[in-house]
């Protein structure tokens, strides 16, 4: 595995690359403050300016360490920041990350989110050399489900009653694509 830190990563769509404070606007627009978008992510609401700044700073201050990977989801078209993706699980010693992602309800069902993902997986292996990469759902987010699956990741299982959401419990899915798995599919 190697620690490259946030590259910027360019899809046909989509430009991925690290956050900067003139983001928080749109962050604001599309996706931190609305409660859709937060829920299905498991993330707090940000309604302030004030509370987006402090959520940059803990991103742009953590791109100092070649170990974190945190992505603003920039639509080429419009050059709005319509979510993020990450590596939110990093672990060095068995060579895998965890993929989380989010994005604006504005944008959603177009196939961004699978797009940003897709590319994701590639730097993954061929940047980062990692051996398995990781992601993970709710059991009722069935359109993160479809990304999953779109994105060639297989399921592994799942942890049984695992979040306590609005006074019911639900599993969380395991899914994982392997190296030598994504050099054979592609």
């Amino acid at each position: 595995m190697r620690s490259v830190g946030t590259e910027n990563i360019e899809t046909e769509r989509l430009l991925l690359r690290r956050f900067v404070r003139s983001d928080c606007s749109d962050m604001l627009r599309y996706w931190v403050a609305d409660k859709r978008v937060q829920h299905s992510y498991g993330e707090p609401v940000y309604s302030t300016v004030e509370e987006v700044n402090g959520l940059l700073d803990k991103y742009i201050s953590s791109y100092d360490s070649n170990d974190y990977y945190r992505w603003a989801v920039i639509d080429k078209k419009s050059n709005c920041c319509i979510g993020q993706i990450a590596f939110f699980l990093l672990d060095q010693k068995n060579h895998f990350a965890e993929i989380e992602y989010c994005i604006g309800v504005d944008f959603q069902r177009r196939g961004y989110a699978s797009e940003a993902t897709k590319a994701v997986i590639r730097f993954g292996f061929e940047r980062a050399e990692l051996h398995k990469i990781q992601i993970c759902c709710r059991e009722n987010n069935l359109p993160s489900k479809r990304v999953i699956e779109k994105s060639g990741f297989t399921y592994e299982g799942a942890l049984r009653d695992y979040f306590f959401i609005d006074g019911q419990y639900y599993d969380r899915l395991y899914y994982s694509i392997l190296h030598d798995e994504y050099y054979m599919e592609g």
